[in-house]
């Protein structure tokens, strides 16, 4: 018979079926591309195994742009409210209030009966020693635990700092999860960090060398006195994946007869201190702009909007002198969901200072062939090329970066299922007819868009102005600007 649980938002037929199938699992694998809702499975089977009594304590790993959404969207979203829950968020500076969150849900005395206890950590935490002993020591005061990593390509790395303290603290977790669309990024190596973190079992190999003897052809070079081992290819893949099969899921969006048509995620972008710095320095100075002028027009208005919103996104343009580049958190982000992403993806961003900074990015990444930009600089015997080859399901071509006022209307680009916008415009029309690029006739497959968001800026409220149906160009003046503001 099946022990119920009550779902408090209801899965899509494949989230329910892989619940059904690892809930109870000390370790499991979630491979399911990037849109089809691995993280609500994981919350769920948290809330499951909180109420068989089996778990009362949670260790959550995650990349800096996708730790957040845990904390602020992802946990609310899916978490019974019949379960009490208590999430304390990572804080690299140990301030006196962090020191007595940690110690509220780490220390058993000090813990309030029967509820869930949650710590979600940056996965760069773990490359420090403050990091790696404060989370090993949670999991050990809290034997009734779980420990998850998101995206876990991030412990692919055997030899990096953190793989080796995410494999020390599974020694001391009860039930293990590992969540990534795309465990795969360069080689079938890449798997044997992260099955070793759900257990030396998974793979059944004792060390890593073993391990690639059985699936990688090596070469034996010499290179004066010194020889080593090369890979010239892989070998035994499909006895690597009957493997996999029997402690993972690997779903694809096409494979999910049920999911809406367009799927939308968020992820967060922190600012570094330069740009906060800058950011409430451009604030300021718009607010006094309004408060002395009688008059707030449309186009400063806009203009102001424009560059707090350069600000989140690494630069400020200047009325004069040279344009200003600000340390930033959001290529990098833009390049961890390119790691995530299966197939073709479309890159949109307002600001060609930006078009050119993420194709140099994708191009050193990913190679030259793989990217090509679309904007108003792009000459016009190159486009249709640019389109053509973008469509063509055998051309290198993956990352079609353009700017939406140029690339968002009239083309087809149906060879992307996903969509990131690196900077949103004001134009509610813009918006709309970009997002139909890739989802129009010919697409048989969800779409995802992904809006990068740096957190308590300009970036939410034009996101949510557009997600209400506002087009801001025609819409914010005066008093309404100064809400934005403030």
């Amino acid at each position: 018979m099946k022990a119920e649980y009550d779902f408090k938002t209801t899965p899509y037929t494949h989230q329910a079926k892989i619940f059904e199938l690892s809930r109870s699992e000390e370790w499991y694998a979630l491979f399911l591309e990037m849109g089809t809702g691995k993280t609500k499975i994981v919350i769920d089977t948290m809330a499951f195994l909180f109420e068989r009594k089996e778990i009362d304590t949670a260790l959550i790993i995650a990349p800096k742009g996708v730790y957040d959404n845990w904390v602020m969207q992802e946990i609310p979203l899916h978490m019974p409210d019949r379960i009490p829950t208590r999430v304390v968020r990572w804080q690299p500076s140990f301030t006196k209030i962090f020191r007595s969150e940690i110690s509220d849900i780490a220390v058993p005395e000090n813990r309030e009966a029967g509820t869930l206890s949650i710590l979600v950590m940056n996965i760069e935490a773990l490359s420090t020693q403050k990091g790696g002993q404060t989370a090993k020591r949670y999991l050990e005061l809290n034997p009734d635990n779980i420990l998850i990593v998101d995206e876990s390509t991030t412990i692919k790395n055997r030899k990096a700092a953190r793989t080796k303290r995410a494999l020390d603290l599974s020694e001391v977790a009860k039930y293990r999860r590992i969540l990534t669309g795309s465990p795969i990024t360069k080689s079938p190596l890449d798997l044997f960090s992260q099955c070793n973190f759900l257990s030396p079992k998974a793979l059944d190999f004792k060390s890593y060398y073993s391990f690639q003897a059985r699936y990688a052809k090596l070469l034996t070079r010499k290179m004066g006195h010194r020889s080593f081992q090369q890979i010239i290819g892989y070998q035994n893949l499909e006895e690597l994946g009957q493997k996999l099969d029997k402690f993972s899921s690997r779903i694809l969006k096409k494979d999910c007869l049920d999911l809406p048509e367009k799927i939308y995620m968020q992820r967060l972008v922190p600012m570094t201190k330069e740009q906060h710095r800058v950011y409430a320095e451009m604030k300021q100075f718009a607010l006094a702009q309004l408060y002395q002028g009688k008059l707030a027009t449309t186009a400063s208005i806009l203009t102001q909007l424009m560059r707090l919103q350069q600000i989140t996104c690494g630069f400020i343009a200047p009325d004069e002198g040279e344009l200003q580049v600000l340390k930033n958190n959001r290529l990098d982000e833009l390049l961890n969901i390119l790691e995530e992403v299966d197939g073709k993806a479309l890159i949109w961003s307002t600001f060609t200072h930006n078009i050119h900074e993420i194709k140099e990015a994708i191009a050193l990444r990913h190679g030259p062939d793989s990217v090509a930009v679309y904007y108003g600089g792009t000459p016009q015997d190159m486009r249709q090329k640019i389109v053509t080859d973008f469509q063509d399901p055998d051309s290198p071509l993956r990352f079609f970066v353009g700017q939406p006022r140029t690339g968002g209307f009239g083309l087809t680009l149906t060879a992307a299922t996903t969509v990131i916008y690196y900077n949103n415009s004001y134009d509610l029309e813009t918006r709309l007819q970009s997002e139909d690029r890739p989802h129009r006739i010919g697409q048989d497959e969800s779409v995802t868009y992904i809006d990068l968001i740096s957190p308590r800026t300009i970036d939410e409220k034009i996101l949510k102005a557009l997600r209400s149906k506002i087009n801001i160009a025609g819409k914010i003046l005066g008093e309404e600007f100064k809400t934005w503001l403030l």
